[in-house]
């Protein structure tokens, strides 16, 4: 009798044992909910800015966009524009060279748009390609700005590096150096209505 006495409070003692141990693992798993629920609830700030690493129009502004003139274009205005030039720089010469010009048609006036594109397919009719790798810009300053026919016009020295080649369909080296950076100073024109809200900046014209 003393035998199964005690094989009943061993198997009692078991049984708790085992309920405790259930009731601390929902314990634990209810933290752990709780602490990702906290971390994985919270935002960063940088949710946004995630979504689109490139802006098609430049300068990228969530502010309500003012006309400009020749008064309006102080230093802060000069300095989003230079921002915005830059980038707008390395998107349309890695984009050029790829052959990508779709990707960039916002950023040029018509002109330039159907040079660029004649540029392209002839490249591509006579089998060629274009390798670019965009290092860096050193430095863009503007060079002079004014009103032209309700047109302010902004005219920008780059200075850049750039490795860059062309190759024909047998990888054979026609131009350029794969191999090399190279300095490059470009003299680029960019428009915008003065009428206009719009923010857009157009390429009209470019000198090497």
């Amino acid at each position: 009798v003393e035998i199964k006495q005690h094989s009943k409070y061993y198997l009692n003692m078991n049984y708790s044992f085992e309920y405790i141990d259930i009731i601390l693992l929902a314990m634990i798993a209810g933290f752990i909910f709780l602490r990702l629920r906290g971390i994985l609830g919270k935002k960063t700030g940088h949710e946004d800015g995630m979504r689109a690493p490139f802006p098609q129009d430049f300068p990228a502004k969530k502010e309500e966009p003012k006309k400009i003139d020749e008064n309006s274009f102080d230093e802060k205005a000069k300095a989003d524009f230079l921002n915005g030039a830059k980038i707008a720089y390395e998107s349309i010469i890695t984009s050029f060279s790829s052959g990508e010009i779709k990707k960039i048609k916002t950023l040029l006036d018509k002109k330039i748009f159907n040079e660029f594109s004649e540029a392209i397919e002839e490249r591509k009719n006579k089998g060629l390609k274009s390798e670019t790798t965009f290092i860096g810009i050193n430095s863009a300053n503007i060079k002079n700005y004014n009103n032209i026919n309700n047109m302010f016009e902004v005219t920008v020295d780059f200075v850049s590096e750039i490795i860059s080649c062309v190759e024909d369909k047998n990888k054979k080296l026609i131009s350029g150096d794969p191999k090399k950076v190279k300095k490059v100073y470009d003299t680029w024109k960019f428009s915008r209505d003065i009428k206009s809200l719009s923010p857009n900046w157009l390429l009209i014209d470019t000198q090497a």
